[in-house]
């Protein structure tokens, strides 16, 4: 399987907690955690598929200090998470009933393909569809 060569990183401030979250409700896997002292997360590596994302508690190195939160931008973000999945209806179902905050719920679009979009517990936002970008007829 070929794995994705852009790989997503974030900071959360409850890292521990939202990496359970993500893994129980989106359907991440744990691939790399190193725990740092007090509960933070210095590291962290989780699969979906053939992507990943890495992530972390915040933290004061050079690369650290320019990251930042949803909290830490009053519920504002820079970027959003977009991920191909093949039963979107039935991830939707389940991150409903596992309490996700939905933002757009499931829609099939006119130009073809379906998607939902949800906040995790601190506020970064993911949309997963079926549309690929990277099929020739992507309709």
């Amino acid at each position: 399987m070929c794995h994705s060569k852009i790989i997503p990183t974030m900071r959360y401030i409850n890292a521990a907690e939202t990496i359970d979250w993500l893994c129980d409700v989106f359907g991440f896997e744990k691939h790399l955690i190193v725990p740092g002292d007090n509960g933070r997360i210095e590291h962290a590596q989780l699969k979906f598929s053939n992507g990943m994302i890495m992530c972390g508690s915040p933290n004061e190195r050079p690369f650290g200090k320019v990251l930042r939160t949803p909290a830490e931008l009053d519920g504002l973000t820079t970027q959003s998470v977009y991920i191909v999945i093949d039963n979107v209806k039935e991830h939707y179902d389940v991150a409903v009933s596992k309490g996700a905050e939905i933002f757009l719920p499931f829609k099939k679009e006119d130009y073809g393909g379906e998607g939902y979009t949800a906040q995790d517990p601190e506020g970064h936002y993911w949309t997963f569809g079926s549309y690929d970008p990277y099929q020739e007829d992507a309709s």
